[in-house]
């Protein structure tokens, strides 16, 4: 009996469709070859049928489960070369998807999903460098802001965050930057704002301790090694060592008194404890005008504009009137409460500035000398000087105000008052300094004292403040020069130094350091207009050629030849060394 065949539609399925898939090897290595056991069952008359398959080979389907009294496959596989093991969850995939599905699809559907693609080898990129710009994913830029993409109320509220707790800032560069230098976000770290206001004034112990402890601290710029060092720039050069000394024994060392005058005939007055003594410098002679009554001091002098007569302040309040030719005291008038610090003259009316703030004008022709009271002060007046014109006064006080006065006194009666033009309240300290311009009578300089250290330069027609210059030390005197623009200045502690300034520029010229072994207190210029006599508590008084004088007398001076004068009088031989006033 011939074998069954497969009828021809399922053959040629089979053969067209099929293919040989690595699933279907390993299915085909499974199949046992060893022929199976026919059983037949036979009936009389019964057409017969056969169970299994009678040929050499087994050609059912390996995907259908097999017989429950089939025998079981073998545990043993067979592994061809190239073909996939077989595993439990394949083996579940497969019968699971032709039984479902069938046909060729469902086969190819669970083979491609059993194919597992090997790993790509991992690119290394540098750490600094974002992955994304790189590969050209991500075209933003980090420092520009995409603000449609941005939560403004997010950021905004981020910001106070950190702003208020900088602890809990972003991880950021700025936020890491900003917690290391203690900076908060918000904060400006340059502000262009006006300086604080200066502490409180109420605090007296404070201020006091300032003031005692500014000197130790003042800026010197600059210094010379040498004691008698002097700093000019490189068109001016003057003279490091005085060209005569005078010893003056018994100088007060009194920063408010006014204790030295030079008068346009070339004498010297000077004032040594009661005394008072006048130097000529044409002959060198020295002349003790008087003394003031016993248990007082002379506190200012002042020579009257030609020179004839002086004007001598005492510490009881009176103020004394010297020829100076026959040395006699013509009057003394009396009336002030506290001592006289300060003197000037304007032709015959010579003004008095006294301790309890008040300044009289007294008329020394007449019997009843005083004129007229200004009232402006609150502190002694320590610095006054009339203009050369006589039209206005100027005053300085320890209540740190400079007053400027109409001089115009008129015929006025005894307890006429005045008021001041202008009310300069700039400095911070005494003002001692007071100094007219003699080339444009509308300037006034004045200078500070330890506090203030400054130069103010006034317009007297306006009022108004043209040139400040801040000074290493106090400024205790100030002149301007005769014939050239500009302005000497004397200081005390810690430089003893003369200075010189450009003017308008107020550019340093030069300077003297250390000009006295004491704070230089008191000055006066010649006659001549080039030499300038200092006076300090050592105890010297010292001569400083600063200027060049001008070329008519320097002419006069080389006919005169070697031994020339000091103060444009005439030659004399006490040029060299140290002189005794007494």
């Amino acid at each position: 009996m011939n074998n069954p065949k497969t009828p021809s539609r399922h053959r040629s399925r089979s053969e067209a469709k099929t293919p040989l898939t690595p699933s279907i090897l390993s299915g085909l290595n499974n199949i046992s070859l060893a022929p199976s056991t026919t059983k037949r069952t036979t009936r009389p008359g019964a057409p017969t049928k056969s169970k299994s398959s009678t040929g050499p080979f087994d050609t059912t389907n390996p995907f259908i489960a097999p017989l429950p009294k089939s025998r079981p496959s073998s545990p043993v596989k067979r592994i061809t070369s190239g073909g996939i093991p077989n595993s439990d969850s394949f083996q579940r995939q497969a019968n699971g998807g032709v039984i479902r599905k069938g046909g060729v699809e469902s086969r190819l559907d669970v083979v491609t999903r059993d194919y597992v693609p090997p790993p790509k080898p991992e690119v290394k990129r540098s750490k600094s460098t974002p992955a994304v710009n790189r590969a050209g994913a991500d075209k933003r830029d980090r420092f520009i802001t995409n603000r449609e993409a941005t939560d403004i109320a997010a950021v905004s509220a981020t910001m106070e965050q950190m702003s208020l707790n900088p602890q809990n800032s972003s991880p950021g560069h700025t936020a890491r930057l900003a917690a290391a230098t203690g900076m908060p976000l918000n904060r400006r770290i340059l502000g262009y704002h006006e300086q604080p206001p200066s502490a409180s004034s109420s605090d007296t112990t404070l201020a006091q301790q300032r003031e005692f402890a500014k000197p130790l601290y003042a800026q010197r710029p600059g210094a010379i090694a040498t004691s008698t060092g002097a700093v000019s720039n490189k068109t001016r050069k003057i003279p490091t060592q005085p060209e005569r000394v005078l010893d003056a024994p018994g100088m007060v060392d009194d920063f408010y008194l006014n204790l030295l005058s030079w008068s346009c005939q070339n004498a010297v007055a000077v004032a040594l404890e009661a005394s008072t003594y006048i130097w000529k410098a044409d002959t060198g002679a020295v002349v003790q005008l008087g003394e003031c009554s016993e248990g007082s001091y002379v506190s200012c002098v002042d020579f009257s504009g030609d020179g004839a007569f002086l004007g001598v302040g005492v510490g009881n309040g009176d103020v004394e009137l010297w020829d100076v030719e026959t040395g006699q005291k013509l009057r003394t008038m009396s009336g002030h409460q506290a001592q006289v610090a300060a003197l000037s003259w304007s032709q015959h009316i010579l003004s008095s500035g006294c301790g309890d703030g008040s300044i009289w004008h007294h008329d020394v022709r007449v019997p009843r000398h005083k004129v007229m009271e200004l009232l402006g002060h609150t502190g002694e007046v320590c610095g006054l000087k009339w203009r050369s014109d006589g039209e206005l006064l100027a005053s300085g006080g320890n209540d740190n105000v400079v007053n400027i006065w109409d001089g115009r006194v008129g015929d006025v009666a005894e307890g006429a008052r005045g008021s001041a033009k202008w009310t300069k309240r700039n400095h911070t300290a005494a003002v001692k300094a007071i100094a007219w311009c003699p080339w444009q009578p509308s300037l006034l300089a004045s200078g500070g004292g330890t506090n203030d250290a400054t130069i103010n330069v006034w317009n007297s027609t306006t009022g108004a403040r043209l040139h400040t210059l801040r000074t290493p030390s106090q400024i205790t005197s100030i002149q301007w020069a005769p014939h050239k623009k500009e302005i000497l200045t004397t200081h005390g502690y810690p430089t003893n130094s003369i200075m010189v300034h450009a003017y308008p520029s107020m550019e340093r010229v030069a300077e003297i350091r250390d000009a006295h072994d004491s704070r230089v207190l008191f000055s006066c210029v010649g006659p001549a207009g080039d030499v300038v006599c200092t006076g300090a508590g050592d105890e010297n008084l010292k001569f400083w050629r600063i200027w060049e004088i001008a070329s008519e007398t320097t002419k006069k001076k080389k006919t005169l030849g070697v031994g020339d004068e000091l103060g444009g009088g005439r030659p004399n031989s006490t040029k060299e060394g140290i002189l005794s006033i007494r």
